[in-house]
């Protein structure tokens, strides 16, 4: 069967005023398919909208095909072994090739890690909230956001302070609580342990946490939650709203000072990160909260924490007072020993 090419050409021929003897001679047909595409129709169809088919390539033989299967066994029992290393172990057996051969060989062929499964793990309206510290640098200093994600909805809170302390922390989920207008039954907490735990010290394989977060939980009505052991439970639960405020609030914007910087977190917490589509809920974070959540939330506290201890910074101990030394010549104490002489 001949191709569409040839057939394009007989009609191109034909419309050129060659006769029908000079085209079969010229395509290498016989006069008789000639007629019989004629006379078919064949000529009279819409070739440029028949699909093209083309032959596959024949194989072109390489220096590696030769230890392919070597390369496949070592890999089999030794996945990691890198391409430098199997490069010297076939050249010691002959191959004659260089080592992009077989890079593209190695890349190809080398089996995968298996899949990590990722299974979602919601948590119900109103059970937990996610909070994080993240480092941000302006033009007069650090600052350090807190963010505050609920759980179920995604409605986030954000706000910017100079420092990452304990104070700033129970002063930043104050505020929070008082914007979602209830508290969340448990907090989860990542990337923030030096400031919710009192030291580094274990007691029991247990870190101790500080007494006055714990006491200023237990006001809120609220469980802390640490991240870590509870992740394995979770696996793409924890949110990552680090990155999320970086490229969509921070970056490209100025700022004027700090409660400039804060009042634009705000305002882009409302009109933009709260009412944009979730990508994995589908939903609108604020619609969310406003249908399921915010009935649910536990009820504030009737004021403000107060302290009940104030961490103290560790005063360095004091030098003690050392006699004073008299310091004499030693050409004095030559001339008391030449007198005792």
């Amino acid at each position: 069967m001949y191709g569409r090419e040839r057939r394009v050409l007989l009609r191109h021929h034909l419309e050129q005023g060659l006769s029908k003897t000079e085209v079969a001679r010229t395509l290498g047909v016989s006069r008789r398919t000639l007629y019989h595409w004629i006379h078919g129709g064949q000529l009279d169809r819409d070739l440029d909208n028949e699909a093209v088919r083309y032959r596959p390539r024949p194989p072109v033989s390489r220096k590696i095909d030769r230890y392919r299967e070597m390369i496949l066994a070592r890999l089999a029992e030794y996945p990691r072994l890198s391409a430098t290393r199997l490069f010297d172990e076939v050249r010691a057996a002959g191959y004659p090739g260089g080592y992009s051969q077989v890079k593209e060989y190695v890349r190809e062929v080398r089996p995968g890690p298996p899949a990590d499964p990722v299974v979602r793990f919601e948590t119900p309206p109103g059970l937990q909230a996610q909070v994080d510290f993240a480092e941000f640098r302006l033009p007069w200093g650090k600052r350090y956001a807190l963010l505050v994600v609920l759980g179920y909805s995604r409605l986030l809170w954000l706000q910017f302070y100079p420092r990452q302390t304990l104070a700033v922390l129970i002063r930043g989920l104050e505020e929070a609580f008082m914007a979602f207008g209830g508290v969340p039954a448990e907090l989860l907490f990542d990337q923030m342990k030096a400031v919710i735990i009192e030291d580094q010290r274990e007691v029991g394989g247990k870190l101790l946490e500080n007494i006055e977060f714990v006491r200023f939980a237990a006001h809120w009505g609220f469980r802390i939650r640490a991240c870590r052991p509870y992740r394995a439970k979770t696996k793409g639960k924890v949110e990552r709203p680090v990155g999320y405020v970086r490229e969509n609030f921070f970056y490209g914007r100025e700022f004027l000072n700090d409660a400039d910087l804060n009042q634009q977190a705000l305002s882009w917490c409302t009109r933009k990160a709260n009412l944009r589509l979730h990508r994995t809920t589908w939903e609108v974070p604020q619609v969310r909260f406003d249908r399921d959540e915010r009935a649910v939330l536990k009820a504030l506290a009737p004021h403000p924490y107060r302290p009940v201890s104030q961490v103290q910074q560790p005063q360095s101990p004091r030098r003690s007072s050392l006699p004073s030394v008299e310091r004499r010549p030693l050409t004095v104490y030559g001339r008391l020993l030449r007198a005792r002489t």
